[in-house]
C-alpha cells in the first residue's frame, strides 16, 4: 500500500469497503451489480433520480475499472454525488460519463493502485490521455475530486483535525433543515498552512455558538485576510507584528477588491476580521497580534453597510390584491402538502427555512393567557439563522387544528428510517426521505397556481413570487396593526431591532389613517410659548433616548451604544472609559448610590491593610465624583454625543 492507505490500520480500511458496498446495495443492489449503469433503469427511478430530458443512454460504465476495490469506489463516489444533490444525472451525463470511463481504463493501465486512497502524489501521479482539451479538463476535474473524496473518506481523524468539515459529522452543528439537503463542507486548505491550526481552533469554538451558514462566511472572510496579505508579499509571522499602517493597506485593499459590490460585504471584509483578532487576543492564542486590536482597527475603520433607502428597495411585499387572491386560492395549491407550508408562512411571518424546520413534536404548544382566561395555542420552532433554540408566537386556534391534525398523521407514518429527525413537513420517499419540502418546491407550487389562476401585478404582468416576499408582507401587517417594534423582532426572530427596522415602511393609505388620527388631537399649538433657555436639560438624552429605544444597552450608570457587530472589549476597558458610553443627569442617582457602597469598600480595604484594593476602590471613587461633578455640569457625557444629536 502507498503511504496514504498504510497510515489507517488494515480493519478500518476494510470496513470503509464494506460500508461503500452496503451503500451500493440500495435499490435493490443494482449499483453493486450493474457496472453500466442506464439512465432509464428501474434502479434510477427507485432512487428518484431523474435525468431530465435524457430518457436512455449509458450513464456510467465501470467495466474498465480492473481493481475490484477501485471500481466499488469510482461506483460509491458517483452514486454519493447524485442522491446527496452534489450532481444530478444530468450534469453526470454532460460532464462525467466518458470521464469516468477513462479514468478507470487509464488506471487499469497502470495497474499499480488498487485504491484511489493509495495514490500519494495525487493528481499529478496520474498520467493524462490522448484527448481533446475540452474532455482532457474534465478529466483531469473528475480524477482531482476523486481523490480529494476519498483522502477525506479514509481520513479516521476527529473532524476538527482535518481540513476539511463537514456538517454532517459535527454534533450540535447549528444547521436548517434546507442545508441539510446538501452536504455541506467547510475547507480551510486554502488557509497558509502556518496560521491553519489556529484558524481552526478558532473556527471549532465558533461553531458551537453561530449557525454553519454564518461560520463559512467567517472563514471566507479570513480567508481573503490572509490570502490578502500573502498575495502582496507578507510571509509567515506577519500576523503576530501587525501594525496599524499594515491594516490601514488592508482597508486600502479591501477598498479597491470590492469598489462596486454590496457595502455589506465591505463591511464584513473588516468587522468579521475585527471579531477574529478581538476573540484570539482575549482568549490568548500565541499567534494572535502583539498590538490590542482597538489600535490596530478603530470603529470608524469599519465601512458604512449599504444605506437605508438601498435596503428598503430589496423589501419586497405582496401587493394587497395578489395577497387577498393567494389567500382566497390556497386550498387549490398543488401538491396539497404544500398547502399548509403557505398557511403557516402567512400566518407566522417565519422564515421558510424555520417553517421547514418544525418537528411535529415539538411545534405546537397552550400556554394560559391571563387576559382572555383560556389556553392560547402557540407555534413553537428554532431560529437556526439567529441562534434561538427555541422561539414561541401565538396563533389562531384555526391555523393551530391544522398543525395538530398534520403532527398526528406524519407522527403516524414516522419510522426512524423515514423521519429520523421528526419533521412536521417530512418527505417520506425518494432521495431526500427524512428531509423537510423544499423551498423552491413551495415557491414553484405558488408561481404554478399564480400562472393558473392568471394573478397579475399592477404593471398586468403575471406575479412573480417569492416565498421570502411573506415574511415582508406579514412584518409590513404587523406594523400596520400597531404592534410594537420590540414585539415584532421577537415574533420574527430577529437578533437586533435595527433590521425589524428594514420594514417598518406602512403603506399609504395607512400613513393617512394614522395622521388623520393624529391631526384630530390637536398636538401643533401655534400660539404657544417657547421653553426658556436650560429647561427640560434633567432629562438629559435627546437623540440618545431615541437611540435606547432602539439598539442601546442598559449598563450601570449609563447605555452602551456599542454597534451591534462589534465585541465589547469591556474586560479591558471599564465602561466610564469607553467611546461608546453615555451617561446623562438622569442616572445621578445610580452614581450617588454607587459612590456610597465605593466608600464603605474603601473603609474595609484600609481595615484590611490591602493596599492593593485601597488603590483600586480610590481610583475608582474619584472617576465616580469627577464623571458626577460632570453630569451636574453639563447634563450629558458622550464622546459624540452633540454630533450624533446634530
Amino acid at each position: 500500500m502507498g503511504a496514504a492507505a498504510g497510515a489507517f490500520p488494515r480493519e478500518a480500511f476494510d470496513d470503509k469497503y464494506l460500508q461503500m458496498k452496503e451503500y451500493l446495495s440500495s435499490e435493490g443492489g443494482y449499483w453493486l451489480r450493474k457496472d453500466i449503469w442506464m439512465i432509464e433503469s428501474a434502479g434510477f427511478r427507485q432512487g428518484g433520480l431523474s435525468a431530465g430530458k435524457y430518457k436512455n443512454g449509458t450513464l456510467a460504465d465501470f467495466s474498465g475499472y480492473k481493481k475490484e476495490r477501485m471500481k466499488v469506489e469510482a461506483k460509491y463516489y458517483l452514486l454519493y454525488c447524485m442522491k446527496n444533490g452534489w450532481n444530478s444525472p444530468f450534469q453526470v451525463y454532460n460532464v462525467k460519463t466518458t470521464a469516468i470511463r477513462l479514468i478507470g481504463e487509464n488506471l487499469a493501465d497502470k495497474g499499480r493502485w488498487n485504491s484511489f486512497n493509495e495514490i500519494s502524489g495525487g493528481v499529478s501521479e496520474i498520467p493524462e490521455v490522448p484527448v481533446s482539451a475540452g474532455l482532457l479538463q474534465k478529466y483531469q476535474v473528475l480524477k482531482g475530486q476523486m481523490i480529494r473524496f476519498f483522502t477525506d473518506f479514509y481520513d479516521e481523524r476527529d473532524e476538527f483535525e482535518k481540513d476539511v468539515w463537514h456538517a454532517d459529522r459535527i454534533p450540535g452543528v447549528k444547521q436548517s433543515a434546507a442545508e441539510k439537503r446538501v452536504h455541506h463542507s467547510m475547507n480551510f486548505a486554502e488557509i497558509p498552512a502556518y496560521y491553519r491550526e489556529m484558524v481552526k481552533r478558532f473556527m471549532s469554538r465558533l461553531i458551537v455558538r453561530r449557525s454553519w451558514s454564518y461560520c463559512k462566511e467567517m472563514l471566507m472572510y479570513i480567508r481573503y485576510f490572509f490570502g490578502t496579505f500573502y498575495g502582496r508579499g507578507y510571509q509567515d509571522g506577519f500576523f503576530e507584528g501587525l501594525s496599524r499602517q499594515d491594516m490601514e493597506q488592508y482597508l486600502g485593499w479591501v477598498a479597491a477588491d470590492y469598489a462596486g459590490k454590496n457595502a455589506t460585504y465591505r463591511s464584513k471584509a473588516v468587522s468579521f476580521i475585527r471579531q477574529f483578532i478581538d476573540y484570539i487576543q482575549l482568549a490568548e492564542y500565541e499567534m494572535a497580534p502583539e498590538k490590542d486590536v482597538t489600535k490596530l482597527l478603530f470603529d470608524d475603520d469599519i465601512p458604512r453597510r449599504e444605506r437605508a433607502e438601498d435596503t428598503m428597495d430589496k423589501i419586497k411585499y405582496i401587493p394587497a390584491p395578489v395577497r387577498e387572491q393567494l389567500d382566497a386560492s390556497v386550498q387549490e395549491l398543488e401538491p396539497a402538502e404544500m398547502r399548509p407550508v403557505y398557511v403557516l408562512l402567512r400566518e407566522s411571518g417565519w422564515r421558510g427555512t424555520d417553517v421547514l424546520n418544525l418537528r411535529y413534536d415539538l411545534c405546537l404548544d397552550y400556554l394560559w393567557s391571563e387576559r382572555g382566561k383560556e389556553y392560547v395555542p402557540y407555534l413553537c420552532g428554532e431560529i437556526t439563522k439567529t441562534g434561538i433554540p427555541l422561539l414561541k408566537i401565538p396563533i389562531r386556534p384555526e391555523v393551530a387544528d391544522m398543525v395538530k391534525e398534520l403532527a398526528e398523521k406524519v407522527k403516524e407514518q414516522s419510522t426512524e428510517e423515514n423521519n429520523p429527525e421528526h419533521y412536521l413537513l417530512n418527505t417520506f420517499d425518494g432521495k431526500n426521505m427524512g428531509l423537510p419540502y423544499s423551498k423552491p418546491a413551495f415557491s414553484k407550487a405558488v408561481q404554478e397556481l399564480i400562472n393558473k389562476k392568471g394573478i397579475r401585478d399592477g404593471d398586468g404582468e403575471l406575479y412573480h413570487f417569492k416565498a421570502h416576499s411573506m415574511r415582508h408582507t406579514r412584518a409590513q401587517e404587523y406594523i400596520e396593526q400597531g404592534m410594537p417594534l420590540g414585539i415584532i423582532q421577537q415574533v420574527l426572530g430577529h437578533c437586533s431591532l435595527q433590521m425589524t427596522l428594514h420594514y417598518s415602511k406602512v403603506s399609504e393609505n395607512m400613513l393617512y389613517e394614522k395622521w388623520k388620527e393624529t391631526e384630530r388631537l390637536d398636538l401643533l399649538h401655534l400660539n404657544s410659548s417657547p421653553p426658556q433657555k436650560g429647561e427640560g436639560k434633567e432629562e438629559g438624552l435627546h437623540y440618545e433616548s431615541v437611540r435606547k429605544n432602539l439598539d442601546a444597552v442598559k449598563v450601570p450608570l449609563g447605555v452602551c451604544f456599542k454597534p451591534s457587530k462589534l465585541s465589547c472589549r469591556q474586560q479591558t476597558n471599564p465602561c466610564l472609559e469607553c467611546a461608546n458610553f453615555c451617561t446623562c443627569s438622569n442616572d445621578i442617582p445610580e452614581y450617588e448610590a454607587e459612590i456610597e457602597r465605593v466608600k464603605k469598600q474603601l473603609e474595609l480595604s484600609k481595615g484590611l491593610g490591602r493596599d492593593e484594593w485601597v488603590q483600586k476602590n480610590q481610583d475608582h471613587l474619584e472617576t465616580l465624583e469627577r464623571m458626577l461633578a460632570r453630569i451636574r455640569v453639563e447634563g450629558l457625557i458622550h464622546k459624540t454625543g452633540k454630533l450624533r444629536e446634530d
